[in-house]
């Protein structure tokens, strides 16, 4: 029979869509552990068989109370806990961060089983940099909430990984392509199940690809930093103005523009001018 496990709460990564990325300390931890708390007690089963693993469930979630909060960390100082969620790595885009900062307050062990993370996975498949990157979560359901979060990120020098459901996943890159101008970008789904897919292109291309059929399964998006500062080119200048004036009139589509790629705001307006008169 195996030692059981020291008392404390145990962070358990899981598969994200192949069981058979579970690892083996995952496995372990689920097997030894007095106490699942899974986001979803029916999902979890099928992982706790697949682990040979009988341990008990509780549910814990975005809806547990303050009470079963409470009563889960009394019990910390002597059962060892573990905390899954329906796919990945608890706490990214998951319940769970208030359990691990009450815990650890209360002076509770709190240890980490490290393994799947679609968002991680997704930048891996993108081709795009990684030597820095922002995860956004969702985007916000409305239109005007969704523009607002895009513009607080438009400046930053990082690649940007979201998630997204089929049905939004267009009008999202529509947005993206709107907000940030139309950078290179990525949109890969249902990672290690049997149809895993990478679309890759602009945000513009993704967003026409996507606008009319709305892919099935667990959505991640990937985009690419802003162009460097000076070196966008005359087509990327033209690509981001075209998007821009879309929607805005010459002299905002300007300004917005000459933030975005950080080139001189009158060869940008310029060019803006330029465009409208050729169309």
């Amino acid at each position: 029979m195996s030692e059981p496990l020291e008392p404390g709460l145990y962070i358990v990564a899981t598969p994200i869509g192949n069981l058979g990325d579970l690892t083996v300390r995952a496995a372990d931890t689920l097997r030894r552990a007095d106490l699942v708390l899974a986001e979803d007690k029916r999902v979890t089963a099928r992982l706790l068989h697949h682990a040979e693993a009988t341990t008990r469930m509780q549910a814990y979630h975005d809806h547990s109370s303050e009470a079963e909060r409470d009563a889960i960390l009394s019990r910390l100082s002597s059962e060892a806990i573990a905390l899954v969620s329906d796919a990945g790595t608890p706490l990214i885009s998951d319940p769970g961060y208030k359990l691990v900062r009450a815990a650890r307050a209360a002076g509770h062990q709190v240890r980490t089983v490290p393994g799947p993370c679609a968002a991680i996975a997704a930048l891996t498949l993108a081709g795009l940099p990684t030597d820095r990157f922002l995860f956004l979560g969702f985007l916000p359901a409305k239109a005007k909430a969704r523009a607002d979060a895009i513009e607080e990120v438009a400046a930053i020098r990082a690649s940007l990984v979201l998630y997204e459901s089929g049905p939004r996943l267009g009008d999202s890159l529509s947005a993206l392509a709107s907000g940030l101008g139309d950078r290179e970008a990525a949109v890969i789904r249902e990672i290690t199940k049997l149809h895993e897919e990478t679309a890759t292109g602009t945000l513009s291309h993704l967003a026409a690809r996507y606008a009319e059929v709305a892919p099935k399964g667990e959505i991640v998006i990937v985009v690419g930093p802003p162009f460097a500062p000076d070196a966008a080119t005359d087509d990327q200048l033209d690509q981001a103005l075209k998007v821009a004036l879309s929607s805005m009139t010459p002299s905002r589509a300007a300004a917005h523009v000459a933030e975005q790629l950080q080139l001189p705001r009158k060869r940008v307006y310029a060019r803006a001018l330029a465009l409208g008169t050729d169309e």
